[in-house]
């Protein structure tokens, strides 16, 4: 799936899931790929950037997001959003409260890349 896919900075593998400009639909059906991507890595060693610039989210969206944050979370090293401005922060605490993960946000990419390599 080319919305999902990883690529290398500071010699560090990144997983970057781009959900921008997505439909609901669209933005579901790509979560739902997730694990399988994810569960295939080592343990705790996913670096994964998720772009949200410009996507719309329903209920449906935001179960499935749930469902994969704690199906990921022992394969997960660090997650970094960008373009959640608009992200509502309800469905992002909602998100986090349920996974036990944290899921900032940053403004640009290189910030999250920075964050994300750091260690």
């Amino acid at each position: 799936m080319e919305r999902v896919r990883f690529f290398r900075y500071q010699d560090k593998d990144i997983l970057f899931v781009d959900l921008a400009g997505c439909a609901p639909a669209d933005v579901e059906s790509i979560v739902r790929s997730l694990p399988d991507v994810v569960t295939a890595q080592p343990l705790a060693s996913v670096r994964l950037l998720a772009d949200f610039t410009g996507a719309a989210f329903n209920d449906e969206t935001l179960r499935v997001m749930k469902e994969s944050a704690i199906f990921d979370k022992p394969y997960t090293k660090k997650t970094a959003w960008i373009g959640a401005d608009d992200f509502p922060h309800i469905s992002r605490k909602s998100i986090s409260d349920f996974s036990r993960r944290d899921f900032p946000i940053f403004h640009d990419r290189l910030e999250a890349l920075e964050w994300l390599t750091k260690d």
